[in-house]
């Protein structure tokens, strides 16, 4: 799709640029069946009645949330009362199969809501795989989950049916804060050491790593997040040089998108960030406390969410994450005219919404610009 197809609204959530204290940030920076929203044809990015991209649909805060009691270990970790059964301080969240993994930091653990058999649980990893203070997670397209943990320094992989296999990270290696897939490498962001850490999925086995401290083209400061392109490229989000990176496979440097500021389309506390299948990218930002979607030339097409209490709010939003695969979960929370492509979960560690979930697409009857168009422009990449 054309950056055409998208629309800037003129709903206003900015603030000035907020202090920098990234890994404080990172580390601390029985109910009724499921019902569908009580308001529909609200909620959208643009406003009505400006043919709309994106629709909150619904929001997770705990087991009151699914539809069922939590198991006796949810219990156990999060308390009986109402305020103890919600998500703490979550911030990395994925999808497989039907079940949503959230990870929670103050836990610690991971909360599972099974959407098709409507169960809650925390899983905590114990005893060998005990999670300390777990910040992301990536599913693997055969199930297999790598959450970080920045309490042990390791990254912790669990198989398709939640068991502990294996940690990866010798002491001192990297404290690692995200993770992402391509074949048979897992590119580890390492907060600590400014640089992106490349291992053998299946071994842990360190292969090579790019990065260093500094805010030139090629160098990293305080990475936090990494998504992979349809391409192959990795983008790397680096909070404390308010910009996303992209490279190549081989960790060669590509280009530079955003930068600090308080318009639109500059960054304050990037944090979260997804591609979409056509290579747009999704970058939540922790201090104007929205999302941006940008076209991949850099140019803002959209930003949705805002402060504040209301029904699709954010507070602090970091981990974003991009499914097209469990649609049908959350297609009667939006409205019926409005016909879903792809959701977009965005995690708030702080306030009543820990995690949002968003619908983009089209609203039927509405005229939208044409979706045929030229492909993304890609920048001649440095060596090339």
């Amino acid at each position: 799709m054309s950056e055409a197809g998208m629309k800037v609204i003129g709903r206003k959530a900015w603030s000035g640029p907020a202090a920098m204290l990234v890994l404080l940030a990172l580390a601390g920076c029985a109910g009724a069946p499921v019902q569908a929203p009580q308001v529909q044809g609200t909620g959208f990015y643009p406003p009505l009645p400006n043919p709309p991209r994106i629709q909150h649909l619904k929001t997770l805060t705990g087991e009151r949330d699914i539809g069922a009691p939590a198991s006796g270990l949810a219990k156990f970790v999060l308390g009986d009362d109402t305020k103890a059964q919600q998500l703490k301080q979550p911030y990395g969240v994925g999808i497989f199969q039907g079940k949503l993994y959230v990870v929670d930091s103050r836990a610690p653990g991971l909360a599972v809501f099974d959407l098709a058999k409507q169960r809650f649980e925390v899983l905590t990893g114990a005893p060998n795989g005990r999670m300390k203070r777990p910040i992301n997670i990536t599913i693997d397209t055969d199930g297999t989950k790598y959450i970080t943990d920045t309490g042990r320094d390791q990254v912790l992989v669990f198989d398709r049916d939640d068991r502990f296999v294996a940690a990866y990270g010798a002491e001192g290696q990297f404290k690692p804060v995200d993770t992402a897939i391509r074949g048979e490498r897992l590119y580890v962001v390492d907060i600590q050491h400014h640089q992106v850490q490349v291992l053998d999925k299946r071994t842990g086995k360190a292969l090579f790593n790019f990065g260093s401290a500094g805010s030139k083209v090629g160098e990293l400061y305080h990475p936090t997040n990494i998504a992979i392109g349809t391409d192959g490229d990795v983008y790397v989000v680096e909070t404390s040089n308010f910009r996303v990176q992209r490279f190549t496979s081989e960790g060669k440097p590509v280009r530079m998108y955003g930068e600090l500021g308080a318009e639109r389309g500059n960054f304050s506390r990037p944090k979260g960030l997804a591609l979409d299948h056509s290579g747009r990218l999704y970058v939540g930002d922790a201090a104007f406390q929205n999302v941006q979607i940008f076209d991949n030339d850099g140019r803002l097409l959209l930003f949705f969410g805002q402060p504040g209490g209301d029904v699709e709010g954010l507070n602090l939003p970091a981990g974003v994450t991009i499914d097209y695969d469990n649609v049908q979960y959350f297609r009667s929370y939006g409205d019926p005219r409005f016909n879903i492509e792809y959701l977009v979960f965005v995690v708030s560690q702080f306030g009543p919404n820990k995690v949002d979930v968003f619908g983009y697409g089209k609203m039927a009857g509405m005229e939208y610009p044409s979706d045929a168009g030229p492909a993304p422009k890609t920048a001649a990449r440095p060596g090339r």
